[in-house]
């Protein structure tokens, strides 16, 4: 059987149960700022923004690496323009203004 018997004075005892107080109180303050509304609220907050900043991360990251893949098919690597592959795209687009104009202009009469 185990020894039981207490070899502490009252006032250590008193003592203890004082400390033991204290810890159970910082304990219960913590715990009531833990689920205080505002303190879940912030933390989901906080989720959120992190969340939204690495989404937003990632998209820069896959736009990036789309331009530069667009940019490489009219740009060399010395950064002079690919003209057999500019020119048709430039015509191509003088083509669609001039026909989006052209039925704006037919809309309108």
């Amino acid at each position: 059987m185990a020894d039981t018997s207490d070899t502490r004075t009252p006032a250590q005892i008193e003592a203890d149960i004082k400390r033991r107080r204290a810890v159970l109180a910082e304990t219960l303050d913590e715990i009531g700022v833990r689920v205080h509304p505002k303190t879940i609220v912030g933390d989901a907050k906080a989720k959120v923004i992190a969340h939204a900043d690495h989404t937003v991360g990632r998209a820069y990251v896959q736009v990036n690496r789309v331009v530069s893949d667009v940019r490489a098919q009219f740009v060399d690597e010395e950064g002079a323009p690919r003209l057999e592959r500019v020119v048709p795209v430039a015509l191509l687009v003088v083509g669609v203004v001039g026909l989006l104009s052209l039925g704006a202009r037919r809309r309108r009469d």
